[in-house]
């Protein structure tokens, strides 16, 4: 940072918190209001951790920790192999080859021309160690977002908590097997499509926005900015438009907590990771979480909009990436931890990694702002 930036940035802390330094969030209104949808929609299946939902071949593919699982027809799961390492992400190419994202590992290519192919987590000076999404140019070139350079994707809440700023977007020859770096700096890639220019466009989960970047290299421009929740997963929708995951929501209280650098040091030093004050993909489990108090009001009722450390989100977008809609899970909700999703002929397939359950989402064409029958088609 120059020597300006860092005048100004302590001046905007010293002042009461403006800029980088203030910690309010913006309030969900507009195509973003809360509502109870993701409670409505249909379950098709109950499986641990499901998690990178896509489709190949024409057959629905997620995973389950570090097994890759089918999706039958009749809603019942058969797992096709298993790897070393959680499965952080999966991705199809247009002729069904598949990209494996492994924890700490790299990367596993299966089918296609580079069947059994495997990408280390340094490649060619490129960090691959936390593979977090990723999508195929043509059959020959992949671009992965590797979300930290230091902690893994596991550790995600960890490199929240330590400000990280390493994340990258990378472009893979399959054939060569060289890596070269579109964009560096980044806070926690998260997620990556191809918008209909042909650029492509990154989640920046840290940073709470969506980027445009070249294939190419250069310059980004952010799209769609100051989100009040964590964005993840880019798909595209099958008519116009795309769909968005969105993984935990930010709250006062955290953007608290992250300008506070000695608390954040002690905390993480002294308590377990899964009662820090960071957002979570389930929440309600253990007595000793954080924001308790403010969850259960009165006579034992978990009230909807109580704080709550984890939060279901799935937002469709315009063909510019604005939000038009959107299903929520809020606190006294169950299905949290939205992580991916993928639309296959007249159904959108969600998979909430904090509940673990696969659910079902019926339409036709685009969903209107107010449209409710997608609900009644689910239930009936």
């Amino acid at each position: 940072m120059s020597m300006s930036g860092r005048i100004g940035s302590f001046f905007d802390k010293f002042m009461g918190g403006r800029g980088d330094h203030s910690i309010t969030v913006p309030v969900m209104d507009g195509a973003l209001k809360p509502n109870n949808y993701l409670e409505r929609i249909a379950s098709v299946s109950m499986l641990e951790a499901a998690d990178n939902l896509t489709i190949a071949g024409g057959h629905v593919l997620l995973t389950s920790g570090n097994r890759l699982v089918e999706l039958h027809d009749d809603a019942s799961t058969s797992v096709r192999s298993t790897y070393d390492a959680e499965i952080t992400f999966l991705s199809a190419s247009p002729q069904g080859a598949l990209a494996l994202g492994l924890d700490r590992l790299g990367i596993a290519i299966v089918g296609g021309r580079h069947d059994g192919k495997r990408l280390a987590a340094n490649l060619s000076g490129q960090q691959l160690n936390c593979p977090t999404a990723a999508v195929f140019l043509d059959e020959d070139t992949l671009v992965v977002c590797n979300g930290s350079g230091v902690h893994s994707a596991l550790e995600w809440s960890r490199d929240l908590l330590n400000l990280g700023r390493s994340g990258s977007v990378v472009k893979i020859d399959l054939g060569s097997g060289k890596a070269s770096l579109i964009k560096g700096g980044l806070g926690f890639p998260s997620g990556v499509g191809i918008a209909g220019d042909g650029r492509l466009v990154v989640a920046e989960a840290w940073k709470h926005r969506l980027l445009a970047l070249d294939v190419a290299g250069g310059g980004s421009i952010a799209v769609l900015a100051d989100l009040p929740a964590y964005p993840g997963r880019i798909q595209p929708a099958n008519q116009t438009g795309y769909w968005l995951t969105m993984f935990a929501v930010r709250s006062q209280l955290q953007e608290f907590v992250l300008r506070e650098n000695r608390y954040r040091r002690e905390m993480m030093e002294t308590i377990a990771p899964e009662y820090w004050i960071a957002p979570t993909l389930s929440s309600g489990r253990s007595f000793k979480e954080p924001l308790q108090a403010g969850s259960v009001i009165r006579l034992g009722i978990h009230k909807p909009w109580a704080p709550s450390r984890s939060y279901g989100l799935l937002v469709r977008l315009d063909d510019s990436f604005q939000p038009i809609w959107s299903a929520h899970s809020r606190a006294d909700g169950h299905r949290h931890g939205i992580t991916s999703c993928v639309e296959i002929r007249d159904r959108l397939f969600v998979a909430s990694k904090g509940r673990g359950e696969i659910l079902a989402l019926h339409h036709l064409g685009p969903i209107e702002p107010d449209d409710l029958s997608v609900f009644e088609e689910a239930a009936a």
